[in-house]
């Protein structure tokens, strides 16, 4: 059982094509809310599948703590609770599928913490601290 993970999770998925130009969806709540159903199912399995090599085989001492920083690729405003609201659910998810813990409720996340957004022009990402307490 692991006291401590650091997680680096993406802020967008690329939909590759055969035949026709590839397509970047970011992972935020505006598009999970606009986007179609199917879309939406898509971008979490390709989430969890980026997220597998960070999460088997990893066993979290529960109770625990998540810390949330957003690095974003440019100065535009950002609503980050937009990209953490969704970025959360998909990992949490895929935290519980894995078998990382029994489940992603209260009695397990006790407190989730949101840093102050940075800038990273090169990787932008969001970081996911998850600690035991």
């Amino acid at each position: 059982m692991i006291e401590s993970k650091l997680l680096i999770c993406p802020t967008y998925i690329i939909f590759e094509y055969k035949n026709k130009k590839d397509k970047k969806v970011y992972i935020n709540l505006n598009t999970y809310r606009n986007q179609h159903f199917l879309v939406e199912s898509k971008c979490k399995k390709q989430f969890k599948e980026i997220m597998r090599n960070q999460l088997e085989d990893v066993e979290f001492k529960v109770p625990v703590e998540v810390t949330y920083k957003v690095f974003k690729q440019s100065k535009r405003k950002l609503d980050k609770m937009n990209v953490i609201s969704i970025i959360s659910k998909y990992l949490m998810d895929a935290i519980t599928e894995f078998g990382c813990w029994v489940d992603d409720n209260d009695d397990i996340i006790k407190k989730e913490i949101i840093l102050p957004t940075e800038i990273d022009r090169n990787n932008p990402r969001v970081e996911v601290l998850i600690k035991s307490v």
